[in-house]
């Protein structure tokens, strides 16, 4: 038995979108179901070595779940390259800013390779704020995630 190995021509057919309603889901588990799918792992035809993934559209990404404390204590760190430049916002404050989105984004670019095949697929990631999104003309399937945290 020979071992398949996914091609250009196999994949381009394969390729669908997929909606996701992150409302009520906690974050890590829409995190690694939204990775799960750009990377392509959920598919026959899985090579690790080509981009075999669909699109995903996230909406309602302000309205996610995360357990614990971690709306208050999780701080998310990044430097402007200035002397003195470290800047910092809790989940908190990322979730009522401007872009809540944000928060999702980068859990699952944490979840993406590390790499340009990586970069490449977290490019297929579409995040939106609201329960509105631009991309109904390529008719996505509906995705429910319903692992969601009872407290």
């Amino acid at each position: 038995m020979k071992t398949f190995y996914a091609t250009a021509e196999d994949i381009k057919p394969t390729v669908k979108w997929c909606v996701i309603d992150a409302e009520d889901v906690i974050l890590g588990r829409l995190a690694t179901e939204a990775a799960r799918r750009l990377r392509g792992k959920h598919k026959p035809i899985y090579t690790p070595s080509m981009d075999t993934g669909d699109y995903v559209v996230i909406v309602n990404a302000g309205k996610i779940k995360l357990t614990g404390n971690k709306r208050e204590d999780k701080v998310y760190y990044w430097h402007s390259r200035y002397p003195g430049g470290l800047k910092s916002k809790t989940v908190r404050e990322e979730l009522e800013g401007r872009f809540p989105e944000r928060v999702v984004m980068r859990a699952v670019k944490g979840m993406m390779p590390k790499n340009k095949m990586g970069r490449t697929m977290f490019k297929k990631l579409k995040v939106y704020a609201g329960s509105e999104h631009p991309h109904a003309a390529q008719t996505p399937e509906s995705i429910v995630i319903n692992v969601t945290h009872k407290k």
